[in-house]
């Protein structure tokens, strides 16, 4: 671990799951002092033994740090904790949340923290979990541009592609067109192979060639392997995939905007869930598609 210098912000991180823990990591080889907290302690025990301190609470965490990152699981989960460091914290302290939530959340939040001094971004992340082990996500950030300014030099710890893209809620919105864009590409990938393979046309050698041509993508190459091994052990979920593919459509209602093939991609998600396959990754959709063209 990089040497600590005592002039560096004390960093706080909530959220240890499959990118949240990983991301902390990158933020200690960096040799920031870090604290964490999890809602379960085995994350929060392997960071201790790397160098981290612990925080028992949100409201402990609030106290001790200068800049608190959250990567939690949905909207309300990330409502009641930040409203913790909307109460506890110092003022000048900054508020990163790269969960990725409701826009509208992100608006009320950094005016909440606004009027005590506190500065709030929204700042969700795409990449996913290999994306958060190699520090190279893609980083979309809503809110002050120069508490972006401040907040940049760390950021660029955990991603690669990192831009301020709009005030409160921006991040969220670029988000949400985000997981549009890879949620329906799952679901063209998960077709196109299943149509190769009902052809009876080798599926790999497909994929492989396809790489080399205008539909190649990273979704085609990630995913696409992933559909063919059938090998959905998760990098992203199915169930966070629907909750983000929710709050595009809530979204898109509020400013009159017409998402038809999100919104079919949705149900197809909401019945993999339902199947009891949400704990597995986005790519499990192929089941979807397959089982439904016999393949």
């Amino acid at each position: 671990m990089a040497s600590i210098s005592f002039f560096m912000d004390t960093l706080g991180f909530i959220g240890l799951g499959l990118m949240g823990k990983p991301m902390a990591q990158n933020l200690l080889r960096a040799g920031y002092p870090l604290i964490v907290h999890n809602r379960s302690r085995a994350s929060v025990d392997a960071l201790v033994e790397q160098g981290a301190r612990a925080a028992h609470s949100p409201r402990e965490m609030a106290e001790l740090c200068d800049v608190i990152f959250t990567m939690l699981p949905d909207p309300e989960t990330v409502a009641r904790v930040v409203d913790v460091m909307l109460e506890f914290a110092r003022g000048g302290t900054i508020v990163i949340d790269c969960s990725t939530s409701h826009p509208q959340l992100a608006r009320k939040l950094a005016e909440r923290g606004a009027a005590r001094g506190i500065f709030v971004l929204d700042a969700p992340v795409s990449g996913g979990e290999i994306g958060a082990q190699q520090a190279t996500l893609s980083i979309m950030v809503g809110g002050n541009a120069d508490t972006f300014a401040r907040a940049l030099p760390i950021l660029k710890h955990l991603g690669k592609n990192i831009a301020h893209v709009g005030d409160a809620g921006a991040g969220q919105i670029v988000k949400a067109a985000n997981q549009i864009i890879v949620g329906l590409t799952i679901e063209a990938v998960a077709e196109a192979l299943a149509f190769v393979m009902k052809a009876g046309v080798d599926a790999n050698k497909a994929r492989e060639v396809m790489l080399g041509g205008f539909a190649t993508s990273r979704i085609l190459d990630v995913h696409g392997r992933r559909m063919l091994e059938k090998n959905f052990v998760p990098g992203g979920r199915a169930a966070t995939q629907l909750k983000d593919l929710v709050i595009a459509l809530d979204v898109a209602q509020t400013n009159g905007a017409q998402l038809p093939i999100t919104a079919r991609v949705a149900e197809m998600y909401r019945e993999l869930v339902a199947r009891g396959f949400g704990d597995e990754d986005h790519a499990a959709l192929w089941r979807m598609v397959a089982e439904d063209w016999e393949v």
